[in-house]
């Protein structure tokens, strides 16, 4: 390590939810700071947190609270100090943090697109009239409807394992999981089909993972600094400014994906009602240094669009 971060004392704590994919991405992080600082294992800890959207499983998001369902309790320990860092999925992170921490490291952006997973059909296209699918995303419901207003929508929750275990007890037959988590994960083979996001659109900042830490540790801070993807970073600006705008939540489904063209930033962006009986969508380019600005401008622009009580 360099003579300005000297090896930690005691190890620094990453906290992170427990599921298999949750893990994974703290085991990232570790490599991630391992290999920049030439650290050994024993300088980190990895700490598995208990979160609210973990232990309730028999009900919709949006019945037990939506925002920071699996984030709360790990930021909760990130204030008291009980861990050091936080890992998060980006996709499950609500746009603003609690007073006295900050999100401002990323590592690099895996597959943004949804996987199509069914043991029996290859596409949606495919799928029979009637035919049932199962998520627990209001946004991949919503465009499920939108597309095929015939399906059957289930709700469908648990980890990767668990959801492939209910396609096999014919709870549906077929459901969604993130391109990102199956081949993190190991189980790009259980994706039937990858759905581009022209035909998709997915949830905004899809495939992202995300490093919390509190304001005031400038030590951790300046580590963080040495793993963070500056791509990825600009994209999420405008995709989470996009959201912010529109007071996004698993309450209310939204698709946002930012694309760098050399120093054009490309933004996408859809809203839709609920049931899926109508949606608005645009997209909107600038400079990749304002994709804040560009977030915003989209989420306006689409709000005048869908007009009041679109949600509704």
């Amino acid at each position: 390590m360099s003579d300005d971060l000297p090896t930690p004392v005691k190890p620094l704590k990453i906290g992170t939810r427990g599921s298999p994919l949750a893990l994974w991405q703290a085991h990232e992080t570790r490599r991630s700071l391992m290999e920049a600082f030439a650290l050994p294992e024993a300088a980190f800890e990895i700490v598995v947190i208990k979160v609210t959207g973990d232990q309730i499983q028999d009900k919709a998001l949006r019945e037990i609270g939506g925002k920071g369902l699996f984030t709360r309790e790990i930021e909760e320990a990130l204030l008291d100090a009980s861990i050091d860092i936080a890992v998060h999925s980006m996709k499950d992170m609500p746009t603003q943090q609690p007073e006295g921490l900050i999100l401002d490291c990323y590592l690099p952006r895996a597959d943004v697109r949804d996987a199509f997973v069914s043991p029996r059909y290859a596409s949606i296209r495919d799928l029979p009239q009637g035919a049932t699918v199962g998520s627990s995303s209001l946004r991949r419901r919503a465009q499920l409807a939108l597309r095929r207003p015939d399906l059957q929508l289930v709700e469908f929750r648990g980890n990767v394992q668990t959801r492939m275990r209910k396609l096999d007890e014919c709870v549906a037959h077929a459901t969604f999981l993130a391109m990102a988590g199956l081949t993190r994960l190991g189980m790009t083979h259980v994706a039937r089909s990858a759905i581009a996001p022209e035909e998709m659109l997915p949830a905004v900042a899809q495939g992202a993972i995300g490093i919390e830490r509190r304001v005031a540790d400038p030590r951790t801070a300046a580590m963080l600094a040495r793993i963070h993807d500056q791509d990825t970073g600009l994209r999420l600006a405008a995709e989470r400014s996009f959201l912010a705008t529109l007071d996004g939540s698993c309450e209310t489904p939204i698709a946002g994906l930012a694309v760098l063209e050399g120093d054009t930033l490309w933004l996408r962006g859809e809203l839709l009602r609920p049931d899926g009986s109508a949606n608005v969508a645009g997209e909107r380019r600038g400079p990749v240094g304002q994709g804040s600005d560009i977030g915003r401008a989209l989420a306006k622009e689409l709000l005048s669009k869908a007009g009041p009580n679109f949600f509704h």
